[in-house]
């Protein structure tokens, strides 16, 4: 009777850790069991950002505002053109109008009546 053999083909493994992708592979084990969870995602700097205590109502109004003023200025830019830039000018008022009346319409669920 013969005995299985365990033995496994010749392969070449890098056990010096000196490979970039031996490397990365020891270095996420040791991130994955040596490191403590992380909460929520890193998040890179953003120049502008939105408080995380604003209520989604806060958010509809302002964003709502943030519409009108952008019509509006669209619209007087839109004055100031002719031919081909002027339509594009007020269909991007006429976009923008679109999208408060939305931001409109989703106000009107949240506030009592």
């Amino acid at each position: 009777m013969t005995l299985p053999s365990n033995s496994l083909p010749d392969m070449q493994i890098d056990t010096t850790l000196t490979s970039p992708k031996g490397s990365a592979a020891a270095q996420r084990a040791l991130d994955y069991y040596l490191k403590p969870a992380v909460s929520e995602e890193a998040s890179e700097e953003r120049f502008f950002d939105v408080n995380r205590s604003i209520s989604s109502e806060e958010a509809l109004v302002h964003a709502s505002d943030l519409l009108r003023c952008a019509a509006a200025t669209a619209h007087e830019s839109a004055n100031h053109l002719q031919g081909t830039n002027r339509d594009l000018a007020f269909s991007t008022v006429h976009m923008i109008d679109m999208a408060k009346a939305m931001v409109d319409r989703s106000l009107e669920g949240v506030r009592p009546e």
